[in-house]
């Protein structure tokens, strides 16, 4: 188990991450955390790890790409002084590339991607006990799909980073392409980006994995 007692976590992402969380920050009574992958985490680790008593801190904001993260990095991630910090970002910076074509403003090149994750990593990254960096998915077995092709190359960006930084890195991607063995992928997502309270158990167990939670 990578976490200390008393760390600090704090979870920063799109609507992937924020599934309905409490403003202006996801902690404390009344279920804030939202419904999905963060609420999953915070109550293992609570319920797996009770003696440490770890804070967790959802962040995430839906409809955000990698250049929302990097307007309010300073509020939501740099004032909150983290122990361990987990991104989640990159499926909207490709999927506005597919089903926006027309509004070349919104996208987010691989390069302006790739650029924005290491200058905010890099800013958050002293202040850290660790960094959780989890890939970007698409819920498709195709994996000729231009919008899966597209996605790939971003969670190639992010497990290079993993590497770079020695980041702990939570491969979401492989957990549903394990899941899409036997599954159709509208069975976790309608949309092959939002899944169903399933497809926030595969994130949510590739992270508890990746951070050493025994369940």
């Amino acid at each position: 188990m990578i976490f200390e007692a008393n760390d600090k976590l704090v979870l920063i992402g799109d609507s992937i991450t924020d599934c309905g969380r409490a403003r202006p920050a996801g902690e404390g009574l009344f279920n804030p955390y939202g419904n999905g992958y963060v609420n999953m985490v915070k109550a293992f680790l609570d319920a797996c790890h009770p003696e440490l008593a770890i804070r967790v801190v959802n962040k995430g904001n839906s409809g955000n790409t990698i250049r929302d993260l990097k307007t309010r990095w300073q509020e939501d991630v740099l004032n909150l002084k983290p122990d361990w910090l987990s991104i989640m970002i990159g499926i909207n910076d490709v999927w506005r590339q597919f089903d926006s074509p027309k509004l070349s403003e919104q996208h987010v090149d691989l390069k302006e991607y790739e650029n924005t994750l290491k200058e905010l990593i890099e800013m958050a990254f002293p202040g850290l006990k660790g960094l959780i960096l989890c890939t970007p998915y698409f819920i498709e077995s195709n994996r000729k799909d231009p919008m899966r092709v597209r996605m790939d190359a971003y969670g190639k960006v992010v497990r290079k980073f993993a590497k770079t930084y020695g980041a702990v890195l939570v491969d979401t991607q492989s957990g549903f392409d394990r899941m899409l063995e036997t599954m159709h992928p509208m069975a976790l997502a309608w949309d092959r980006i939002h899944p169903d309270t399933s497809g926030h158990a595969v994130i949510a167990k590739c992270f508890l994995n990746a951070v050493g939670c025994q369940m």
